[in-house]
């Protein structure tokens, strides 16, 4: 068990419709509304029955709450590498009769909703429908996006992301790995302040498989620690079912899920204060295994440190 003191000390992430201590990991579920999305997508959609499909969400997403999903994150548009960008109407078509329907069901109230996209136009029209935080992999590249976030109250995921989904893989040139994320991130953080985006809403993603290679990736799993004290903001790490992994384990995508909890559990251990899955059950679980070893292991020191 976590004291008053440790309590106490842990950051808010504060979003439009409350706030979530992060004094415990926290899980953001993926619930992609996508035919195309590279592990799950068309799971959610029945062939031209747009009521079914949000009735098919919803349910998804009562289970993914009771699984342990702090969070539920709706993507309209998939940002797979070499993916087609989705005109905005096409993205809220997907998107809003979902996030209605949850924002309603007296089952899910206390489950704060994230909306995945790029653009401002999309992130505008699900505030006002109910989201509360807005997951933005682009790092504000819509110059409207701060704005939306600061007007609206939302929670605010700034991720790392050079270029665009269709070709980021193509050209990865970094330097100095760390260094050239932290500091793109920083000008994010700083472009979101300076719209008026209070520093206690805004959490960073290092972009784990967008314009990075497997070993990039890799590196970034371990570097949160790093990346909240160069950016000032806790830092969610979304690893789940990506190629990096492939890469590790040779496995293909649907024989991912040992690799994905791994991966969020030490992205957890080395310090991010939020996972985005697609396995809430099997990582809720993982992460209950952490946080008991944890409070043992504090248990033990201290009474270590009393005897002495």
């Amino acid at each position: 068990m976590l004291s008053p003191a440790d309590l106490a000390a842990a950051p808010i992430w504060v979003h439009a419709r409350g706030q979530l201590s992060l004094a415990v990991p926290r899980v953001m579920a993926v619930v992609n509304l996508t035919p195309d999305s590279f592990f799950d997508g068309g799971n959610l959609l029945a062939p031209g029955a747009d009521e079914a499909n949000a009735g098919m969400a919803v349910r998804h997403c009562r289970g993914l709450a009771q699984q342990g999903a702090d969070i539920l994150d709706l993507g309209g548009e998939s940002t797979r590498p070499g993916s087609t960008p989705v005109v905005a109407e096409l993205e809220l078509r997907r998107v809003l009769p979902v996030l209605r329907r949850l924002r309603d069901d007296p089952e899910l109230a206390a489950v704060p909703i994230s909306v995945d996209t790029r653009h401002a136009e999309v992130a505008e029209a699900a505030m006002a429908a109910g989201a509360a935080i807005i997951n933005d992999i682009s790092g504000l590249a819509d110059p409207a996006m701060a704005e939306v976030a600061a007007r609206t109250g939302a929670g605010l995921v700034l991720g790392h992301l050079r270029g665009e989904p269709a070709t980021m893989q193509t050209h990865v040139c970094f330097t100095d790995l760390l260094a050239e994320v932290a500091r793109e991130l920083v000008a994010a953080v700083e472009r979101a302040l300076r719209a008026g985006v209070p520093g206690d809403r805004i959490l960073v993603d290092p972009g784990i498989g967008f314009g990075k290679t497997a070993e990039q990736s890799t590196a970034l799993l371990a570097a949160s620690v790093e990346l909240t004290q160069r950016t000032g903001c806790p830092v969610l790490i979304g690893a789940s079912r990506k190629a990096f992994l492939g890469v590790i384990t040779g496995k293909a995508v649907g024989e991912r899920l040992i690799g994905s909890v791994a991966a969020a559990v030490i992205a957890v251990e080395r310090g991010a204060s939020v996972v985005r899955v697609h396995d809430v059950a099997a990582t809720a679980e993982a992460l209950r295994v952490l946080a008991a070893v944890r409070a043992a292991e504090r248990s033990i020191l201290r009474g270590a440190r009393d005897a002495g």
